[in-house]
């Protein structure tokens, strides 16, 4: 077992937790934290702190961590900033991780910290935050945040963020991606996001690093550890405080300072991280990430586009070449075998090829395979964008089978191989129950193979060129690894 899995595994499986700010007459912060506990599964045992209550939510109550009868693996403290080194003092050697919520006043913030420090020190612990909300770990039945869904994923958050890491749990979960873990750091002062990087990267449940930063302390071994990694884990940073005026925001957050934008830059460039400028792109490229398997690249890569909406073909053309991919050429071989096929009316056969609902529907949405066969096999581009209206395919409901039968003609996923195209899937709806109803199918069915999902084109276009810049540093690094 290696030493970043030693150090932290006591945080992502909590044996004891004990709670700090839970209330015996209202219901605080502490309290919903142990009922979400329940509520999530949690298994250990969970030690209420109060300096005068005998019991809290139907557990005895401690009056400090020195009185809890076990060594406590993870305490929240949702406590006032005044009381946090009182809660701390007592930790007595039995305290493994503190998780901090509070903010100091700013004029005594740096004296506030250094105590904390040094309570951390003396006390052989570590500490999380302050200023943040909590960790989420359904390998340790632990979450922070309500609505969280207990299934274990493979992808690990570290953010520098509490709000913004419950909007990576809760909009992620609503697009199929599930977490090995994510904890938020807040201020950082003692553990860092370089400390929590080094543990998913060694981390066997983690299978994608995704990180929101404001500041990196210790940016040399952050760097280290990116090369060290090499690529073989795709990371996908979210960085904030690159402009001028980003990063006087985060010093009034955080108190930190991210750097300009060049070096965050030129550090993907080395390392292979996948740099984002929004949450939305960085919710899209821990999707691409997941679910499809990196190819390392040393050519330019293309691309096709399959759907229905010839405008919106025309568009997703345009914006494949903004975002800097050649489309792929359709052969004479593929031509002739797709006119064999004798489409309907209304289907056009290059690239992008675009064919109505009402082709769609004909083999009750099975012709879709037949096409897309063809495709994979005589052009071969390195990704397919298969994109649907399903405002107008959703006029077509009453043909039996034809949502599934079209899904699984996209997706194939009883003959995709390892050559064959990345796939991913654009479900555009109109917004109306029914259509949202049909699009979350569309997604379930697609997630279930492997398959991302986005609701445009340019998100689905904007994460395939962010993944195809991780596969083309792959490729390198392989060139330069076999010329050594």
């Amino acid at each position: 077992m290696t030493i970043a899995r030693t150090n932290f595994q006591h945080l992502f499986n909590p044996r004891s937790i004990a709670v700090a700010g839970a209330s015996a007459k209202a219901v605080a912060q502490g309290n919903r934290f142990i009922r979400g506990l329940r509520d999530f599964g949690y298994k250990g045992a969970i030690y209420p702190l109060h300096p005068s209550a005998s019991e809290i939510e139907g557990l005895k109550a401690y009056r400090s961590l020195s009185d809890v009868p076990e060594q406590i693996d993870y305490a929240y403290l949702t406590v006032p900033a005044s009381q946090v080194l009182g809660v701390l003092a007592q930790a007595e050697g039995r305290l493994r991780f503190a998780q901090i919520m509070a903010s100091p006043d700013h004029n005594a913030g740096g004296a506030w910290a250094a105590a904390l420090k040094d309570a951390a020190k003396d006390g052989n612990f570590r500490i999380l935050g302050p200023n943040c909300m909590g960790t989420h770990s359904p390998r340790g039945g632990m979450t922070f945040i309500d609505g969280a869904i207990p299934e274990v994923g493979s992808v690990g958050i570290v953010c520098q963020s509490g709000g913004l890491g419950m909007d990576i749990l809760r909009r992620g979960q609503s697009l199929g991606l599930r977490f090995s873990g994510l904890v938020t750091l807040g201020n950082s002062i003692d553990v860092s996001p370089v400390d929590l990087l080094d543990f998913y990267l060694d981390d066997d449940a983690t299978r994608v690093v995704g990180m929101y930063v404001e500041d990196i302390k210790d940016g040399q071994g952050f760097f280290k550890r990116l090369v060290r990694n090499a690529g073989r884990k795709p990371v996908v940073l979210l960085v904030g405080g690159i402009t001028h005026q980003g990063s006087r925001a985060a010093q009034s957050h955080t108190g930190a300072l991210a750097g300009n934008a060049r070096a965050w830059e030129a550090l993907a460039r080395q390392t292979g991280v996948i740099l984002t400028s929004t949450l939305d792109k960085f919710l899209d490229a821990l999707q691409v990430c997941c679910w499809l398997n990196p190819r390392p690249l040393d050519t330019q890569p293309t691309i096709m586009f399959f759907g229905n909406g010839g405008g919106t073909s025309v568009l997703a053309a345009d914006e494949a070449a903004r975002a800097g991919f050649s489309l792929a050429a359709i052969g004479d071989d593929a031509h002739d075998a797709l006119v064999k096929l004798k489409l309907p009316p209304g289907s056009s056969l290059g690239n992008p090829i675009d064919m109505p609902a009402s082709v769609l529907k004909e083999e009750s949405g099975r012709i879709a395979r037949r096409v897309l066969e063809i495709v994979r096999c005589m052009s071969s581009p390195h990704a397919i964008v298969a994109h649907l209206n399903l405002s107008v395919i959703y006029g077509y409901r009453h043909i039996p089978g034809f949502l599934p039968n079209l899904m699984d003609s996209l997706i194939n996923a009883d003959k995709r191989g390892e050559g064959d195209p990345h796939t991913v899937v654009v479900a555009r709806s109109d917004g109306r129950p029914e259509v949202e109803a049909w699009k979350r199918e569309v997604r379930a069915g697609a997630n279930s193979a492997g398959v991302p999902v986005f609701s445009e084109i340019p998100e689905a276009v904007e994460a395939l060129r962010n993944f195809c810049t991780y596969e083309m540093f792959l490729g390198r690094t392989i060139k330069s690894a076999s010329a050594n």
